[in-house]
């Protein structure tokens, strides 16, 4: 009997032919998640492997998710990578975009902020975790009594939050407008006037200017139904990297964290639609070469039609996060693309 014969190659060309034969779904998921009224926006420090030494690059998350206010959209995660932090890319990658950008009070997104930006003007939609967070750290560990309360005061908003989680825009601005406008008011009274009686130098001083200076896109969600208190979806969505880093270590070029955002973008939306994602891939790339190439946009369009779908119409299992877990081989540590 002869010997079975198999032909070498890397694991990183292996990721190469695979991301670019399903850059058309990659590019699909892209344009729908410009299509949205309302985007949240995050990155994350990526090692990249160089000549001597390990450089720094981002992968930037920006996510469609208008089930908060009842949108019938699926949600998707788009990914990209840059060798750098400036907030230029992010302004590249959103073109033609305008609307909503939920995000934390990174400078470099300055630029999308301006009025007269074209095509057209895009709204700031800042975080409240992220003040909250300043706020709470300065009550647990200093145990300061001004930080206690506006954490507890944050804490009743989104508490009237939840109850109008799902309603439709106009709704959840009605909501909104009843029960956290007097809240937001007493909360800006308060704020003001304690951060009078504070020493610049104060930690709680910082704490409450880092609100006072953005207020107008604090209280943005008053106005409009469509904003959520928090940018905790794009958080999510940088999570898997994060944990992710420990076991790929690095990648090993700007290459490889183009093709990490590729992967990343059709992974996590998968998961966000409750979809295997491991199933999918399979499914798709199974079917690609007997597809034609001239409908290469067919099977492209079929992957937020799938998600769309009613569950009993899904090609794929539904993602059971528990087995995914217990699935999932631990890899080793090393270059997570070349």
């Amino acid at each position: 009997m002869k010997a079975c014969r198999t032909t070498s190659r890397p694991l990183a060309s292996w990721v190469e032919a695979v991301t670019t034969a399903l850059s058309p779904l990659v590019f699909r998921i892209e344009a729908h998640v410009r299509g949205a009224d309302r985007l949240y926006l995050d990155d994350t420090p990526v090692p990249i492997l160089g000549k001597g030494m390990t450089g720094t690059g981002r992968l930037w998350t920006v996510v469609r998710d208008d089930r908060p206010f009842g949108g019938p959209e699926p949600p998707a995660a788009a990914y990209f990578y840059s060798p750098d932090h400036s907030g230029a890319h992010a302004e590249t990658w959103l073109g033609d975009f305008h609307g909503i950008v939920q995000a934390d009070a990174f400078s470099g997104f300055g630029r999308l902020y301006e009025p007269g930006r074209k095509p057209g003007p895009i709204g700031e939609a800042a975080c409240w975790t992220h003040a909250r967070r300043k706020f709470f750290g300065l009550a647990d560990l200093r145990k300061a009594p001004t930080a206690s309360e506006v954490a507890t005061l944050i804490d009743e908003i989104f508490t009237i939050e939840r109850a109008a989680n799902g309603l439709a825009p106009d709704e959840r601005c009605a909501h909104q407008s009843i029960r956290s406008a007097a809240l937001v008011t007493d909360l800006e009274a308060w704020l003001r006037e304690n951060r009078a009686k504070l020493s610049a130098k104060a930690p709680t001083a910082a704490a409450i200017d880092y609100l006072l200076k953005r207020w107008t896109a604090f209280t943005r969600f008053l106005d409009d139904g469509r904003i959520c208190l928090s940018n905790i979806a794009a958080e999510r969505s940088i999570r898997p990297i994060a944990v992710g880093r420990r076991n790929w270590t690095f990648a090993g070029s700007d290459t490889g964290g183009h093709r990490a955002a590729a992967l990343y973008t059709l992974i996590e939306t998968a998961k966000l639609n409750r979809i295997d994602p491991q199933a999918r891939l399979a499914d798709v790339l199974a079917r690609l070469p007997d597809h034609p190439a001239r409908r290469i946009d067919d099977l492209a369009a079929a992957e937020l039609d799938l998600v769309s779908a009613p569950s009993d119409r899904r090609l794929t299992p539904r993602w059971d996060h528990k087995r995914g877990l217990h699935r999932r081989r631990t890899v080793g540590r090393g270059r997570l693309h070349a």
